[in-house]
């Protein structure tokens, strides 16, 4: 499972994450901050119940090119597994509704015993990427990455006793699709890797319970998954908040399963892009309101009520970011296509979407 990186980047693995925090400061992160939270329940946020949707059957109407109906008909047809198919990230093991397929009910209750650490890992990695994942490590699971609350109930979150493992995946959203961005065929590429990871973090949560251990699949829930997927070796922070990883940038969508079944955990990478993030601007000067910082060194100083106080990088002012979105009509990637990590290109029509 040889990783296919753009040639000219030298990847080194590294003891411990390339990341710093305050250990007294920072805190598992409190999810009535979270943005999607707030614009019900924070009168004091500037998008305070705020949606695209006002902005976005305007553009339908006007038939702006990249925000014509059939823009929008595909943006939103893309997101139908990831919302229509509620259970993707249950917790526990999904019933069929039309009765057991294949062995029945009782064969995945029993534990299987794992003889060979390293081969069942290499088959999770496997199956994983049968799935459909492009990217997938593991790691050791950082409670100060799991979420100090539910996001809808927002009661305590905890794991279950003896869940250590986290697997981290990633899938590729469209190069093209992408570059279209801020219209619709770039929202339409981010909806499609949700349902992508709807899908294969809920089959690969089957196939663990299958072997009678605990799964637990998740998207943007329960856990951060930049930290996460940096502690799994899949890529290193960006300047604009995104996991930058040696073979799609920051063009891919992230999610994980939490398990207690016995695996070797990757080792962190470093492949210098605190280093190059800190005298490339590219994605601060693209985006259209400036959420990012343009500072030249990472900092301390958060830059909005959703941030989490604590890590040393560059804050990304999410409520500018969101703003934005209403104020386009649909959400926005811009800083995804422009870094020079990306391997699609940078800018492109949606015409061009259309007819490639």
């Amino acid at each position: 499972m040889a990783r296919q990186v753009r040639r000219g980047l030298k990847i080194k693995r590294v003891e411990n994450p390339p990341y710093t925090f305050n250990p007294e400061q920072l805190e598992r992160y409190d999810q009535a901050k979270l943005i999607f939270n707030r614009i019900g329940m924070d009168p004091s946020f500037i998008a305070y119940q705020r949606t695209e949707e006002e902005i976005g059957l305007k553009n339908i109407e006007e038939s702006k090119p990249g925000y014509t109906r059939v823009d929008y008909a595909l943006a939103e047809a893309a997101w139908t597994l990831h919302d229509v198919w509620t259970k993707a990230f249950d917790w526990e093991r999904l019933e069929r509704p039309f009765g057991p397929s294949l062995m029945g009910t009782e064969w995945y209750k029993k534990k299987y015993v794992v003889e060979d650490i390293e081969e069942i890992t290499l088959q999770v990695k496997k199956a994983a990427q049968f799935f459909g994942a492009d990217l997938v490590g593991i790691t050791r699971i950082n409670m100060r990455w799991i979420y100090a609350n539910g996001r809808r109930d927002l009661e305590p979150l905890e794991l279950p006793e003896g869940v250590i493992n986290a697997i981290v995946m990633a899938v590729e959203m469209d190069p093209l699709a992408i570059a279209t961005s801020p219209k619709a065929p770039a929202a339409a590429a981010t909806g499609l890797g949700y349902s992508k990871m709807a899908f294969i973090a809920s089959s690969l949560a089957e196939f663990i319970r299958n072997l009678g251990y605990i799964a637990i699949p998740a998207g943007n829930d329960t856990g951060l998954s930049v930290p996460l997927a940096i502690d799994a070796g899949l890529g290193q922070l960006g300047r604009n908040g995104l996991l930058i990883t040696p073979e799609y940038g920051p063009r891919v969508r992230l999610f994980k399963v939490f398990t207690d079944l016995p695996l070797i955990p990757d080792q962190p990478i470093d492949f210098g892009v605190t280093e190059f993030c800190s005298g490339c601007n590219l994605c601060a000067e693209a985006c259209e309101v400036d959420a990012i910082s343009t500072e030249k060194e990472p900092s301390w100083e958060t830059s909005c009520k959703s941030n989490n106080s604590g890590a040393l990088k560059w804050y990304v002012d999410t409520e500018k970011c969101y703003e934005y979105w209403c104020d386009n009509g649909t959400d926005c990637s811009t800083c995804i296509s422009v870094c020079p990590f990306n391997d699609g290109p940078a800018q492109a029509e949606s015409k061009e979407f259309w007819d490639n």
